[in-house]
């Protein structure tokens, strides 16, 4: 199948099936985790932060990606974890701020979402350091 546009339903799943995935590799995450400081969490803690995420994303009845993005953004935001957890928050925060204002979005969309993502982790981090989660989303 394919989509030229993603909308609430489309996003929820997404989501969902993304918190999955992480969740399967938290493990390798955390053993690539050596930078600034080799404290193997990052996975856990990205994973424990998209975790909240779902459990709100579930609690959306409607399909509205509005109603979905803002219930990812609350979800990220309450369930932040470590630092790596609190970055992936803020990158979350930027990607819904675009898209909910959409009835559903498109490839430049998502571009547009992802570089304002950025641009809110980074602002988020007092001293951020390359090499880390803001370095992959950049």
């Amino acid at each position: 199948m394919t989509y030229k546009t993603i909308d609430g339903k489309l996003f929820k799943e997404m989501i969902i099936g993304g918190a999955k995935n992480l969740a399967n590799n938290k493990a390798l995450i955390d053993s690539l985790n050596v930078f600034p400081v080799p404290d193997g969490d990052t996975g856990t803690n990205m994973s424990m932060t998209l975790t909240t995420a779902i459990g709100e994303v579930k609690k959306v009845e409607s399909n509205s990606l509005e109603d979905v993005a803002t219930a990812v953004q609350k979800g990220a935001l309450k369930g932040a974890r470590g630092n790596s957890g609190v970055i992936l928050s803020q990158i979350m925060k930027g990607i819904c701020e675009v898209i909910k204002e959409k009835d559903a979005f498109a490839p430049k969309d998502f571009s547009q979402a992802l570089k304002r993502g950025t641009e809110i982790a980074y602002s988020a981090v007092s001293k951020p350091k390359e090499g880390t989660i803001l370095t992959v989303i950049r």
